[in-house]
């Protein structure tokens, strides 16, 4: 699969989680971080892609643990939430 093709495939399943809420998380960690990534950093991408969104959210907003295979680098920057744009209405007062 070429490159493009590969992007487009991620960026739906990162935006496309089932809540509004998971797909700002995993869907805005996506846009904001992976021009910057490695080929390690997308594999840790695409599994982390195969968890239930109330981990992923959890683990993101602090209120779960994050497992220790999941700790590093990556999940520091997840945790940041500086990546967030919520739509007006949702918690956005301008």
């Amino acid at each position: 699969m070429d490159r493009e093709t590969y992007l487009r495939k991620l960026h739906y399943r990162a935006h496309h989680r089932g809540t509004r809420e998971a797909d700002a998380i995993v869907g805005g960690f996506f846009d904001h971080y992976h021009s910057r990534w490695s080929d390690s950093d997308f594999a840790w991408f695409e599994a982390l892609l195969e968890e239930q969104d109330v981990d992923i959210m959890g683990w993101a907003m602090g209120s779960i643990d994050v497992p220790a295979d999941w700790q590093g680098p990556m999940m520091r920057l997840l945790v940041r939430l500086d990546y967030i744009d919520l739509p007006v209405g949702l918690g956005r007062t301008d």
